[in-house]
């Protein structure tokens, strides 16, 4: 009788095609899209059989995460002993996590990462809320040699020297030294039902200087709080120091957009705010035009990923050391040419929603936190509201 079911099965359909039951498709994984980011900065002193409990701010949730760990300026293999993920669950003395979960990479729970390399763990099977603080921890038991970094954190991380544990999950309560960097790690994307992300490309202005400490206020992470409603994360590519045109603190805007934009997991639309350190910077890059042909190279390798860009105007900052008249000029050019140049598929102007009316060339003093180039708390958020405007227009390329 089995035999006779076994026949049926294969010859009914053949005979009575109208029979056939119709196949089932299998449901599409859920995307990777990228929740948080910092850009690579340089290096520090490597800290052999440290643990580095880095702490960072998640913009959209996920059913999983992963990690990337950048290798990218260090000269030497760099091995990873252990690195491990778990939510904040108390500030304080060694940002106390919850459940630990131990990362892997292709099954292994160490790698080693060669110079000028990036690598990304394996899924971590971890819940993660929107807007919650993760706690990335790397445990590094030799020395690797310059250490990779991102130096302008804004965020308290903990430290457990050599000696306090040999792996990355050492107690909290070993955490006894602070640092104001991110070590190794670059990247946090989550797999869950997000819309995909924004990636801002900047320098200091994105990077935060001039926010408050520990508590997220860069603008992109306001504008990540605006956009939660749409499920879409983003992403803080900034730089303090960076250019658009050379290099200077890390590789120019122009070098580094894939590894830091365009490359990122999700990534749905490019907002790029760079040029004000070419304009002040030594030396001084005076020819509009050059800026106008970076930012249509810019937008022209976006736009072949079929990514919109956003621009955004450069912001005032006469009363700063390195202001001059010569520079305030061409900044006045490359604004217009942001505005009306037509290079970009929507535009966010910064310039005019901080500046002075009574003086142009000056940030509104309630924007300014004293240097008279970057934002207050509050600067931050007229930024993030105005490059939110040029969003929701929905730019296409």
């Amino acid at each position: 009788m089995a035999m006779v079911v076994r026949v049926l099965a294969v010859l009914l359909p053949m005979l009575l095609p109208g029979l056939t039951a119709p196949a089932v498709a299998e449901p599409a994984p859920l995307p990777w899209t990228g929740s948080w980011e910092t850009a690579p900065s340089g290096t520090a002193a490597a800290l052999p059989g440290a643990a580095l409990r880095n702490v960072v701010h998640l913009s959209v949730g996920g059913l999983a995460v992963r990690v990337r760990l950048s290798n990218r300026f260090g000269t030497r293999p760099l091995r990873l002993g252990a690195v491990t993920v778990a939510l904040r669950r108390a500030a304080g003395p060694g940002a106390m996590p919850g459940t630990l979960r131990t990362a892997t990479f292709h099954g292994a729970s160490s790698v080693t990462v060669p110079p000028g390399a990036d690598t990304v763990t394996d899924t971590v099977a971890l819940s993660v809320p929107a807007a919650a603080d993760l706690l990335v921890t790397v445990y590094t038991p030799d020395d690797s040699g310059p250490a990779t970094y991102h130096r302008t954190a804004l965020q308290t991380s903990y430290l457990a020297r050599s000696g306090a544990g040999r792996a990355a999950d050492v107690d909290g309560g070993a955490y006894t030294a602070t640092t104001s960097r991110w070590y190794y790690v670059t990247g946090v994307d989550v797999r869950g039902p997000a819309a995909g992300s924004v990636a801002a490309l900047g320098d200091s202005l994105t990077d935060g200087d001039g926010s408050t400490p520990d508590t997220n206020r860069r603008w992109p992470d306001r504008l990540a709080r605006r956009l939660r409603g749409h499920r879409t994360g983003v992403l803080n590519a900034g730089l303090s120091g960076n250019r658009l045109l050379r290099d200077g603190t890390g590789p120019s805007a122009l070098a580094r957009l894939d590894a830091d934009a365009l490359d990122r997991a999700g990534v749905r639309t490019l907002v790029v705010f760079e040029g004000i350190n070419d304009i002040k910077g030594a030396p001084a890059a005076s020819d509009p035009a050059a800026y106008a042909d970076a930012y249509r190279a810019l937008v022209a390798r976006a736009h072949a990923r079929g990514i919109p860009v956003v621009g955004v105007t450069l912001t005032p900052y006469a009363g700063y050391p390195a202001w001059t008249a010569a520079g305030e000029a061409v900044r006045q050019r490359v604004n217009a040419f942001i505005r009306t140049g037509g290079a970009f598929d929507a535009v966010a102007d910064a310039d005019a929603a901080l500046r002075d009316p009574a003086a142009p060339a000056r940030l509104l003093p309630a924007y300014d936190p004293g240097d008279h180039l970057h934002f207050t708390d509050a600067g931050m958020a007229v930024v993030a509201d105005t490059v939110h405007r040029a969003l929701i227009r929905r730019p296409t390329p």
